[in-house]
């Protein structure tokens, strides 16, 4: 069984831990912002370790919305090119938590109409993809 890294970075890994430690009833929104994340578990694509990474939650129906924003940064982040390698995860959204699988959104209609949920439920995407010369990738969450 693989092992769990957690996150350099001490906001994702603090996040993760209490979201987790709580069973899903603390830490489930972002920071001070009070917008709801939900945690994806997925296999780091060089270690094969286990990697948590909070992400704002967008919903349609089932199936999650998942964008590689990374605040508009030039560079995807790592958790992107983790999907792109292997497309099965788990995610928890507040006490539920379930196996998914995921498909990049390469459909330039469906990206449209996914992106505009997105940015309707969190609107600085719209300013991360302004920030950047890259497509902000999207991808699909579904049972």
């Amino acid at each position: 069984m693989a092992k769990y890294v957690p996150s350099p970075r001490d906001w994702v890994r603090e996040q993760v831990e209490l979201y987790e430690s709580s069973g899903g009833t603390k830490g489930t929104t972002l920071r001070d912002t009070g917008l709801p994340v939900v945690i994806v578990t997925q296999r780091g694509n060089k270690t094969g370790a286990i990697r948590k990474t909070p992400l704002m939650r967008v919903k349609e129906r089932d199936n999650y919305i998942l964008l590689g924003s990374l605040g508009g940064a030039p560079k995807d982040p790592a958790w992107v090119h983790n999907l792109r390698a292997d497309q099965h995860i788990e995610l928890r959204d507040e006490t539920i938590v379930r196996p998914m699988r995921v498909r990049e959104v390469k459909d330039a209609a469906e990206r449209a109409r996914l992106w505009t949920l997105a940015v309707a439920a969190y609107p600085p995407y719209a300013e991360y993809q302004a920030r950047t010369k890259r497509q902000i990738p999207v991808f699909v969450a579904e049972p």
